[in-house]
């Protein structure tokens, strides 16, 4: 059996159902940025480039916003929460360490620890998984 079998069988064994409201909250408020985005992507793309608006920042914040809107939702419903965590992964690192750091360690600066908060729990839930109120686990027990 290997590493990624094993944390995925451990993160199953010790998931408190508690943690399945965290999940789903999550997934809607990824849902929610990914609209956000979609809705002020001029705002988005002054963010990662700073002023510069060129076809590769067009490109990444289309691709933030759909990852995090069909994330998101996955997260929320609890489908292919590991995989869907692993895409949002990326982009919360450079949202934290390259996007909102210039902004400065604030605490008027609430993007900044949404972001970090946010990357924590998405590192959370790619070991731990979906738990026990998912559509994995519904599917799992309902597969004839």
């Amino acid at each position: 059996m290997n590493i990624i079998q094993q944390v995925e069988r451990w993160g199953d064994r010790h998931h408190p159902a508690w943690l399945d409201i965290v999940r789903i909250g999550l997934g809607v408020l990824l849902f929610v940025k990914g609209i956000s985005f979609i809705s002020d992507t001029t705002r988005l793309a002054e963010l990662v480039n700073g002023l510069q608006f060129d076809l590769w920042s067009v490109m990444a914040v289309h691709f933030v916003a759909f990852a995090h809107i069909f994330g998101g939702f996955l997260i929320a419903l609890g489908t292919l929460t590991r995989i869907a965590c692993w895409f949002q992964i990326p982009i919360l690192i450079v949202a934290v360490f390259f996007v909102n750091l210039r902004m400065g360690f604030s605490y008027m600066n609430s993007e900044l620890w949404l972001s970090i908060i946010t990357l924590a729990l998405v590192i959370t839930f790619a070991i731990v998984g979906s738990g026990r109120f998912s559509m994995d686990e519904w599917t799992k027990n309902h597969s004839h």
